[in-house]
């Protein structure tokens, strides 16, 4: 009987393992979008935002645009009220129309609503084709087979429990549960160091224009392009408002 627990932690292992494989090799063939990016391409904060911390930071960003310009109200209880129903942009309009019909709902549904909204969309297929972001189907299948790795480590641990349980007298057998999971940890330490970017939001190139671009250390200086940079590109512990880090978390 423990034979038949022994091939359901194998098959689980080698599944996950070959699927991970396979999504890392899609993920090294797909095209860059733009064969050669402008080396002097500048970015805009929003897409510094996107390339950084994906649509969750291009929503603090705008928020937190909006409530510098009283436009959006940004309460430490977390709920936002929009004060402007106009966006000036794509993005701003994608972020108002999050917030509902009523004009008012808490920041973490305004996230999951702009996050699929057509403006970030449309600025994620933008970075996408000009081959500084990693593009989504790419990440997805990858973050989608580094959890089922996961999954397949956690099974075969439990494997051994359930057929010493059905035969508790036989202990030899927890040896022959040991072989499978080297292979399913050693296949995530492998996508931990070798294709962890494809998870990230930023291609290389994305990542090379992100490096050069000049964010202050350490709290980000009363100016308010720079707490805007430094919040699009390193997030809201920078802010130097204690409120808006309260809000936004």
């Amino acid at each position: 009987m423990w034979m038949l627990f022994l091939l359901v932690a194998w098959a689980a292992a080698i599944v996950s393992c070959t699927r991970l494989c396979r999504a890392a090799v899609a993920a090294a063939d797909l095209p860059d979008g733009a064969a050669a990016p402008a080396a002097d391409h500048t970015l805009g904060l929003y897409e510094m935002a996107f390339l950084s911390g994906g649509p969750r930071r291009v929503t603090e960003l705008t928020m937190v645009m909006m409530g510098r310009e009283r436009r959006l109200l940004l309460a430490r209880t977390g709920w936002a009220t929009v004060v402007d129903p106009d966006g000036r942009d794509a993005v701003e309009r994608s972020l108002i129309a999050a917030t509902g019909p009523e004009g008012q709902a808490p920041v973490p549904s305004i996230r999951a609503a702009h996050a699929t909204s057509d403006g970030v969309r449309a600025l994620a297929q933008r970075l996408t084709d000009a081959g500084l972001a990693v593009p989504t189907a790419a990440r997805e299948s990858i973050s989608a087979a580094i959890r089922e790795v996961r999954a397949a480590a956690a099974l075969v641990l439990v494997m051994p429990a359930a057929a010493t349980t059905l035969s508790p007298a036989d202990r030899s057998v927890l040896p022959w549960f040991a072989l499978p999971l080297p292979a399913a940890l050693g296949c995530l330490a492998v996508a931990r160091f070798e294709i962890h970017a494809y998870t990230r939001w930023a291609a290389p190139a994305g990542r090379d224009l992100l490096r050069a671009v000049d964010v202050p250390h350490g709290p980000a200086p009363d100016d308010s392009r720079q707490i805007l940079t430094a919040l699009a590109v390193r997030g809201p512990s920078t802010l130097p408002d204690p409120a808006l880090r309260a809000a936004l978390s």
